[in-house]
């Protein structure tokens, strides 16, 4: 017999300051379904995700949930006025005999159940709101983004958690790898609708492609009958204006139905500038030691950043990733060793909290009060890498419309904010980028365009990330710090780090092999006399140098056309500073292949 469903909305429509969010919207969760709910920044995810809890009230239509079934909400922002501490607040649904679920919850988030709520952080309270809700267990969960402030370890317990509930639940999240483990249906809200698939977030690109492919297809058809049928109307329309007039009234149809249609929304015009090239090595380390307290930070680390390095650093919460980068850009002195920092170097910051930002003031003011980026006060143009350009221009470079200009920061979702920042960062030129979990709140579509923007960016970066994909995508090397001073230098990015290391994060068929894998690693650094990651530099070096030789090939013909300079300077400049980029990069990486090969013959 067929089960009820757990939750039904019916033609539901919501407006927001005039404009609609949604329009007979109309969805169904059914018992056992594993939902992801994707969408872009600012396109109503959060907002539907409390109609469904009940949290909104919609203009018109209805939400009915079954009888008995319980329907669970992890807020992003919860209020927590009357509790003394996170442990009282996240057990304040259950039964007295049942608060003991919120320590065993509380574990596996590794949040502490006994501080304080009056000094407890963002990350802190969304993590007691993650645990109340694990807790009471109910029988439909809505999850808004459960994995940001959560480290790897803790995303893998949740992971683990949401495969083993009987319970359904409609997930929100920008991590790849979680959202393609959980989910076995798919809602998009696109353009103010919502579109579902039986099929899980693995699948959820080649379906959004395919019909945007579709819609494409009649587009293309419907402007080809508007231009067939305004044809006819202009060539002779005079003897024809008695007959025809109900062709003439199918004309205007057809232009507004393409006039109804909703044009899809382009990806943000994201760059970052190399600006002026930094030296070769961008830091060096030595022996840095680094405690507080009890707690040692990193014991005896050695590390050389060479330019162009994609450096990830992962490990547990509180294990001081940020503390060690603050360290290597010498801003935290070391109790032990020294740091070295290269010259030429532009350093440009993305931070996690979103300190840059002034939640009270307005989009333009947040851009055209920045110091850094040579305005301040009310200006209406900024400087972007060294040419002027409207505030507003440039924001809807990053698909802010004008009404938002003018509107404060707080009005923005968590990744309308992040794309703010990443728009603050990109207004300047640097070579030496700090990416402190970029990633959190941004939509899918905007991580893959920030990835591909990272693998062309010609400086150095140095990442603190807990999103596995993302890592995987961008990082050349990873440094994992797992407590107690050890901060171990890998090659590659999440996944070549777990192979690498064996143990606690390898999968079962591997854990067994961690010793024989050192040992066969140990054994091809005896015979080639290099180390594990040099052995991996001097197998990518040739096709570094082959890519290299190829660019270079493509500037020099660009720069060979005698009016390149007359007719565009700019241009001109560029191609050459980065001519002279790439010659410099192809001399080292030769200089550095050779060094190997001497290394490797012994």
């Amino acid at each position: 017999m067929a089960r009820a469903p757990l939750l039904q909305i019916s033609d539901i429509a919501l407006t927001f300051g005039g404009d609609p969010v949604f329009e007979d919207l109309s969805l169904v969760v059914q018992p056992g379904d594993r939902v992801a709910l994707v969408g872009r920044n600012g396109s109503g995810k959060s907002t539907l995700m409390k109609v469904m809890a009940g949290l909104v009230e919609v203009d018109s239509g209805t939400r009915v949930a079954s009888p008995g079934v319980q329907v669970g909400y992890m807020e992003q922002d919860p209020t927590m006025e009357g509790f003394d501490t996170l442990g009282e607040y996240a057990a304040s649904g259950l039964d007295p005999d049942e608060a003991y679920k919120v320590d065993m919850v509380a574990e596996g988030l590794k949040f502490d159940p006994a501080g304080k709520v009056a000094t407890a952080s963002g990350g802190e309270r969304r993590r007691a709101a993650l645990a109340k809700l694990m807790a009471e267990a109910p029988e439909l969960m809505l999850l808004d983004e459960p994995t940001n402030h959560l480290d790897i370890e803790a995303i893998a317990w949740l992971e683990q958690e949401l495969k083993s509930t009987r319970a359904a639940f409609v997930l929100i999240s920008h991590d790849r790898a979680f959202l393609r483990a959980l989910t076995r249906a798919t809602l998009w809200i696109d353009r103010g609708a919502v579109r579902r698939a039986e099929e899980g977030f693995e699948n959820f690109e080649a379906w959004r492609d395919k019909i945007w492919e579709e819609e494409d297809q009649q587009r293309h058809k419907l402007n080809r009958k508007i231009k067939q049928e305004a044809r006819w109307a202009v060539e002779g329309i005079s003897a024809r204006r008695t007959r025809n007039q109900g062709r003439l009234r199918a004309l205007q149809d057809l232009r507004a139905e393409k006039a109804g249609q909703i044009k899809r929304q382009g990806t943000a015009a994201m760059a970052f500038d190399g600006g002026s090239t930094s030296g070769k090595k961008v830091v060096e380390a030595f022996g840095l030691t680094k405690s507080f307290g009890d707690k040692q930070i990193v014991q005896g680390l050695d590390l050389t950043v060479q330019r162009g390095d994609r450096i990830a650093f992962v490990g547990p919460n509180g294990v001081g990733k940020t503390t060690l980068i603050k360290m290597l850009l010498g801003q935290v002195e070391p109790d032990e060793g020294s740091v070295k920092l290269g010259t030429n170097l532009d350093i440009a910051l993305f931070d996690q909290t979103r300190a840059a930002l002034n939640p009270e003031m307005s989009l333009w003011e947040n851009l055209a009060n920045d110091p850094e980026l040579g305005v301040s006060g009310k200006s209406d143009q900024i400087m972007v890498r060294g040419n002027p350009k409207h505030v507003v221009g440039y924001l809807k470079e990053f698909l802010f419309d004008e009404a938002q200009a003018r509107a404060p920061v707080r009005s923005l979702s968590g990744g309308e904010k992040a794309r703010l920042l990443l728009a603050r960062l990109m207004a300047r030129e640097s070579n030496l980028l700090i990416l402190d979990e970029p990633t959190n709140d941004l939509d899918i579509e905007t991580l893959d365009l920030l990835q591909d923007i990272l693998g062309d960016y010609d400086g150095t970066v140095l990442l603190v990330s807990h999103d596995r994909d993302f890592l995987d995508r961008v990082a050349t090397t990873t440094i994992a710090m797992e407590g107690n001073g050890q901060a171990v230098v890998y090659a590659g990015g999440w996944t070549d780090y777990r192979a690498q290391r064996g143990g606690d994060f390898v999968e079962s068929k591997e854990a067994s092999k961690p010793l024989a894998k050192k040992q066969k690693q140990a054994e091809k650094k005896a015979e080639t006399g290099l180390s594990f990651t040099e052995k991996h530099r001097l197998e990518e070096l040739p096709s570094v140098i082959d890519q290299l030789t190829a660019e270079i090939g493509k500037l020099e013909e660009l720069l060979a056309d005698p009016e390149l300079f007359t007719k565009q300077p700019v241009k001109f400049q560029k191609a050459s500073d980065a001519l002279v980029a790439r010659q410099i990069a192809l001399s080292d990486a030769e200089d550095e292949w050779m060094t190997l090969e001497e290394k490797a013959a012994g």
